[in-house]
């Protein structure tokens, strides 16, 4: 991947949410979230299938509506400032037959700051030139979206959010189903962006990865179970709150109070013990999960 430094902007991107609730048909999807995210921090948001993470990006980029609750951003409400906040959803919202090429992915990432009935000029084309060469796929601008692999159309849908200049990027499982490429790719990208001083939120259900390469870790399951730094959030405790019956314990002492209890009063709470926990993606039980 070619590395090129974006002129992304350097205002603060502190984001503060109070007391947000989100529902569904009348059932909350998220209830009472309040947290802040400081200026250039990663962030990574974490819990079970249906636990709202993507419920919360949404609602961070005015798709869903609150039904309580506030957000801001640099200090002023959601829609107050030009195009900063740039999401990239999970792969299965997209509608991969849309006949467009890469490059008109990229450039709708320009879209908020051109308007729509304005055409591109010289410079957001070289903007998301740049863009498609940072994520490596500058050679396939003219080719159609549905064409490409999973882990290409993800580049092309980063490609557009770099395009955008944002000073907050959210990306909804960027891991998922691509390949080590992609992921790799990814991983440098959050290197440069964090150079640069871009907030970063992902959600993810990989417990290492959050551990390790991210400075917070939201744990959710419709309302926050914990946040901070991954050494104070990440305890058996936490996780089991977190994902309960869906979490597998792999340390023979933890796993044998498990079994035998159903309880987590006297597993070890070293951060260390988090290499042998699993998470299923689905959600299997922990009978199903095995050792890898």
């Amino acid at each position: 991947m070619t590395h090129q430094n974006l002129s992304l902007p350097t205002d603060s991107a502190r984001l503060e949410l109070e007391n947000v609730t989100v529902a569904y048909n009348g059932q909350p999807a998220l209830r009472d979230v309040t947290f802040q995210v400081p200026h250039g921090a990663r962030v990574a948001v974490v819990g079970p299938n249906g636990a709202g993470k993507s419920t919360l990006f949404k609602a961070l980029v005015g798709l869903l509506p609150l039904r309580q609750g506030r957000v801001l951003i640099h200090g002023l409400p959601l829609g107050a400032h030009q195009d900063c906040v740039a999401y990239v959803p999970q792969r299965g919202e997209v509608d991969w037959r849309f006949p467009v090429t890469v490059a008109d992915v990229a450039m709708m990432g320009r879209y908020g700051r051109l308007g729509w009935l304005k055409n591109p000029n010289e410079h957001d084309r070289a903007v998301v030139a740049r863009s498609l060469e940072q994520m490596g796929i500058a050679d396939l601008a003219r080719q159609a979206i549905g064409e490409l692999s999973g882990g290409q159309q993800q580049r092309a849908f980063l490609a557009r959010a770099l395009a955008q200049e944002p000073h907050i990027l959210l990306m909804d499982e960027p891991f998922t189903g691509v390949d080590i490429s992609t992921q790799e790719a990814t991983l440098a990208l959050l290197e440069e962006l964090q150079a640069q001083q871009v907030t970063v939120m992902i959600s993810t259900h990989d417990l290492n990865l959050a551990a390790t390469r991210f400075d917070r870790v939201l744990l959710l399951n419709r309302q926050i179970i914990g946040y901070g730094p991954p050494e104070q959030v990440f305890t058996p405790q936490t996780i089991m709150e977190t994902f309960g019956g869906q979490v597998l314990f792999l340390n023979p002492q933890d796993a044998n109070n498990l079994r035998n209890t159903g309880s987590l009063q006297d597993v070890s709470n070293s951060p260390g013990a988090l290499a042998g926990v699993i998470v299923p993606d689905h959600g299997c039980p922990p009978d199903k999960a095995f050792r890898r």
